[in-house]
């Protein structure tokens, strides 16, 4: 193996460029499944690192000092608080979850065992486990306070998208490529619901504030609503033209909130399935979205680099949060509400101060 340190220009950027469309199979992660595993592009702005094994580019990598939280080796896909808002979580394409302080930034856990990059993270409610959800097809289940692991959840036949837990704990649910929603019993690991009607690729899912719903977003263009207890089909919201990569609910479960690939947030009547709002504004991808703790604001990352904060009631910009270096892949606001924490392809984590969208 041969490792070159490569100055980073104008003219190695445009390459860089073609390159990520490359490797990446067209510029979205939909890409990897079919190309040469373990391959993360960055376009940051320091130095280049190509890795090269039998003369054959296996990964372009280049490293932002600027990222408050640093020690992945890879993108991260996945980041929340923990209930106390004493700690973050991260998941990352170097196949760890990580635990960080979330008043210091300094590493508190690295959980390993999945065998593929993750794709999503949540604390549990009690603030005690992890849950995570991978390309490797499986939910696993970690101590938070020791990072040892509880449970592999088996039975997706395909990567698993989204991750989270119950309010009450006593639940997990996932969403994967195999177009099915799942629901698992969080102490046993075992299956109680498999939830099916998307027809297409499962990117996010998430539970109502009282547990008695699910929401789940697809690559199928809708958003649905299904029955937690029953698991039946209760909305289909449509409207937006392209794949939903993330979904969410309002602190109240009157709302639902959703981030699409044509570029917009949705806010949606819970109860109807009717449109509320259209939020505009980001020049890409929408790939994560997530409400503020009192249901006034709403949090986006998208791949145009910046995350951006919305009046949930008006639809108006509040912010625009500025400095990742590449694609910002989830977001999320800490439990006071008072910060946000996004997760992005430049390997960093980051913390920023939701009313003045200052870095932390």
């Amino acid at each position: 193996m041969t490792l070159y340190a490569i100055p980073m220009n104008d003219s190695t950027s445009a390459n860089l460029n073609h390159a990520e469309s490359v490797l990446l199979g067209g510029g979205t992660e939909n890409g990897i499944k079919n190309s040469i595993q373990r391959r993360e592009f960055l376009s940051a702005k320091a130095g280049l690192v190509a890795t090269l094994l039998t003369g054959k580019i296996i990964s372009l990598h280049t490293y932002d000092q600027r990222g408050t939280l640093e020690g992945h080796t890879s993108y991260v896909r996945s980041v929340a608080f923990s209930p106390d808002g004493k700690q973050v979580v991260s998941g990352s394409g170097d196949q760890t979850v990580r635990l960080w302080d979330a008043a210091t930034g300094a590493p508190r856990q690295t959980l390993e065992g999945h065998t593929s990059y993750i794709r999503s993270v949540a604390f549990s409610p009690d603030g005690k486990q992890v849950v995570s959800g991978s390309v490797d097809q499986t939910v696993r289940l970690w101590d938070a306070a020791t990072g040892a692991p509880r449970q592999t959840l088996e039975g997706h036949t395909d990567m698993v998208s989204s991750v989270a837990f119950s309010p009450d704990g006593k639940q997990v649910v996932s969403g994967s490529d195999d177009q099915t929603v799942r629901l698992w019993d969080a102490a046993t690991g075992a299956p109680r619901q498999t939830l099916e009607g998307h027809t297409s690729y499962i990117r996010s899912v998430a539970f109502s504030p009282d547990g008695k719903q699910v929401v789940s977003g697809s690559d199928d263009r809708t958003v649905r609503l299904w029955d937690a207890a029953t698991g039946a089909p209760r909305q289909t919201l449509e409207g937006h033209t392209s794949y939903v990569w993330s979904v969410a609910f309002s602190p109240d479960g009157k709302q639902v909130v959703s981030g699409s690939n044509d570029r917009t947030v949705r806010l949606w009547d819970a109860a109807t399935g009717a449109p509320r709002q259209t939020l505009e504004g980001h020049t890409s991808y929408v790939w994560s979205v997530a409400f503020s703790p009192d249901g006034k604001q709403v949090v986006s990352g998208s791949n145009d680099r910046t995350v951006r904060l919305w009046d949930a009631a008006t639809g108006a910009p509040r912010q625009t949060l500025e400095g990742h270096t590449s694609y910002v892949w989830s977001v999320a606001f800490s439990p006071d509400g008072k910060q946000v924490v996004s997760g992005s392809h430049d390997w960093t984590v980051r913390l920023w101060d939701a009313a003045t969208g200052a870095p932390r």
